[in-house]
């Protein structure tokens, strides 16, 4: 929605140009394909009504990836091949129309009306790429694994595969998830930058939702440097009573927080040593998840 609308923009700008250069006997000129231009083979099939403006315009937003991707004119050069004189009229036109902000420091990020639509498409990458990862989980343990998002200040849940035992842990996708006793919150909550996890925690708040929920801000950020510590978060029976889970991040290329991984069970069915085999197994699968998450495939993929 947000390029459809960004097109509409820039095409208007596009149009008024071309006529101010009509001549009484009009032509049609097809334009040039960039060669360094970083679109899908798919869009670089230009023809007569392509717009090298748009084209541009749209290349420099598919470098924000997420709310903490912050770029400045120089490094967006660098990674666009762009000179810096026709990127700064690009970057001036998108601040324009609310696209893009600019920062104190010069650097530009994603403006609020964009943010969230760029965030669900990275949401549907992430899950396509992390699935074999929880059906691996799955058919290991035998029990419900999630994947959770950060949009925002939110986590939220948007992959399940829950296990076949007719006593299981439940979850559901589009529940957003409490970040002082969710598992999948910790862990991503707790990677994030110090003034992002105060942001996080008041957006939630600390509300008991049994006997073990942390409840004291303290206590919680001292959880938190544990979890960063050890790579692995855990939940006993803090968000519903009888109920266990174990959490791990998964880091984009940008070494970015933006989601994590997850095993619930029963705690009738935890042992210490089941315990100890569900974390060894979910790092190891989280740390390959991020690696396939930072693959270059990937990122072509998002760009598409």
């Amino acid at each position: 929605m947000r390029k459809k609308k960004l097109i509409a923009d820039l095409a208007t700008e596009d149009r008024a140009k071309t006529m101010s250069r009509t001549s009484t006997k009009a032509r049609r000129r097809k334009p040039k394909v960039n060669a360094k231009s970083l679109v899908s083979p798919e869009v670089t099939q230009t023809t007569e009504y392509h717009s090298k403006a748009i084209g541009r315009a749209l290349e420099v937003m598919d470098y924000f990836t997420d709310a903490d991707t912050n770029l400045s004119l120089t490094e967006l050069s660098i990674l666009s091949g762009f000179p810096e004189s026709s990127l700064f009229r690009i970057l001036s036109t998108l601040e324009n129309y609310r696209y893009l902000q600019r920062n104190t420091d010069g650097s530009y990020q994603l403006a609020p009306k964009v943010l969230f639509g760029t965030l669900y498409d990275r949401a549907e990458q992430v899950k396509e790429i992390v699935r074999p990862y929880l059906q691996h989980l799955n058919h290991r343990f035998d029990e419900t694994v999630s994947l959770a998002f950060l949009f925002g200040d939110k986590a939220q849940v948007i992959d399940v595969v829950e296990a076949f035992h007719a006593i299981r842990a439940v979850n559901i996708v589009g529940r957003v998830l409490p970040p002082h006793c969710s598992s999948l919150a910790k862990a991503i909550t707790a990677f994030q930058p110090p003034e992002r996890i105060n942001r996080i925690v008041q957006v939630y708040g600390l509300p008991p939702h049994t006997e073990r929920t942390i409840t004291d801000r303290m206590t919680l950020m001292a959880e938190y440097e544990q979890i960063r510590q050890q790579g692995w978060s855990r939940e006993i029976e803090e968000s519903a009573q009888g109920r266990c889970c174990y959490g791990a991040p998964l880091i984009d290329a940008q070494d970015h927080c933006i989601a994590a991984i997850s095993v619930s069970s029963p705690t009738i069915r935890i042992t210490p040593e089941r315990e100890r085999e569900i974390i060894e197994e979910l790092v190891k699968v989280a740390r390959e998840a991020s690696r396939a998450i930072q693959s270059p495939a990937a990122d072509n993929g998002h760009q598409e």
